[in-house]
């Protein structure tokens, strides 16, 4: 899942369960881009689901339709691996160098991911010494079944691309919406069509991420059951009212809040394995992304659940953007991790 070193141009491309996205930036100084073009089609989850020669054939042509409107010619790109595919940990290893800690991790790596490593694609990075142990030092390690890897990587290269990059996403996620240079750790939390992505950060680089197998499908059965309605209705009450207790007589806040509390746990579990971890550390912001961005209410229920202020994430806020825009500032929710991989380093 590494970079390859001195490649130019490339774009960030997310492969959603609901849309194709695809950004390019170009560098305009540390930290610092402007946009150079963007794409977004949606699709329908089946296609984006289903493991199937035409399933896959469908997508292709999405994603070459994307791709081809939105004026991006090179043909480097970074994709992102659907977190439901990867898993992420930070261990604390000796303090080695580089060179000796590739030399050992080799045969520790087994201990720590959920598949045997002949089946895995594993890579890491050194985040630098422990913020609770001063002997040791944290290591990042990302995994993905190497079956999936080499799917998804063949899908995209079928098309013509050259894949420089494959990262999980809530690494590219954390990457375009954290806040640089916060005293303070920093959750986030990407709610999307079947899981979401829960990520705690400090000193920009990730501490904890994890995914929790619930996402705006389980908000939908939950009011479809609750109140007697289809699909489609349910899910454009909660996108429309949400939480507000004056819509509807506060009806659907009523018949999500059991579904909502057990999601609010899960998140709280994971702060308080932070705080446990790191007991010195503060949290200072959730910052919201995807569906949890643009439900009514959300942000105050999460912030009253946790004890900690949220607020709706910006993944441009490190991106010079042409000003009215209208379709661009519409799809700021959804377009974290597609943002995120085009500001990948190209170099190491």
């Amino acid at each position: 899942m590494a970079i390859i070193k001195g490649v130019g141009d490339f774009f960030g491309l997310d492969i959603g369960t609901t849309a194709i996205r695809v950004v390019q930036l170009t560098a305009t100084g540390p930290d610092k881009w402007s946009l150079k073009h963007y794409g977004y089609a949606p699709i329908d989850i089946k296609t984006a689901t289903a493991d199937s020669s035409e399933a896959r054939r469908r997508l292709g042509e999405v994603i070459m339709t994307v791709v081809g409107q939105s004026g991006i010619k090179t043909k480097n790109v970074a994709i992102g691996l659907p977190s439901n595919k990867t898993f992420i940990t930070v261990v604390d290893m000796p303090l080695l160098s580089e060179a000796e800690l590739k030399g050992t991790i080799k045969y520790q790596i087994d201990q720590y991911i959920p598949m045997s490593l002949d089946d895995a694609k594993v890579d890491w990075a050194v985040l630098g010494q422990s913020l609770h142990d001063p002997s040791q030092q944290e290591v990042l390690l990302a995994s993905t079944a190497a079956s999936y890897s080499e799917e998804r990587l063949e899908l995209v290269e079928s098309l013509g691309f050259d894949v420089i990059a494959a990262e999980p996403d809530s690494l590219a996620m954390i990457r375009s919406l954290i806040v640089p240079g916060q005293s303070d750790a920093q959750v986030v939390i990407d709610i999307g069509e079947l899981s979401t992505n829960v990520a705690i950060a400090y000193n920009d680089m990730p501490r904890l991420v994890r995914t929790i197998p619930n996402g705006l499908s389980t908000l939908v059965r939950a009011a479809v059951q609750n109140l007697s309605i289809e699909d489609e209705q349910a899910r454009q009450f909660i996108l429309k009212f949400g939480l507000a207790p004056d819509k509807l007589e506060g009806q659907v806040a009523h018949a999500l809040e059991s579904t909502l509390d057990g999601f609010a746990s899960e998140i709280t579990k994971s702060i308080k394995f932070f705080q446990t971890r790191y007991p010195s550390i503060s949290i200072g912001t959730t910052l919201l992304s995807g569906y949890a961005s643009i439900v009514p209410g959300l942000s105050e229920y999460l912030g009253a659940k946790t004890g900690i202020h949220s607020v709706a994430g910006d993944p441009w806020k490190k991106v010079a953007v042409p000003s009215g825009d209208q379709k661009l500032q519409s799809l700021t929710s959804e377009m974290a991790i597609a943002i995120g991989l085009a500001q990948r380093s190209n170099k190491k």
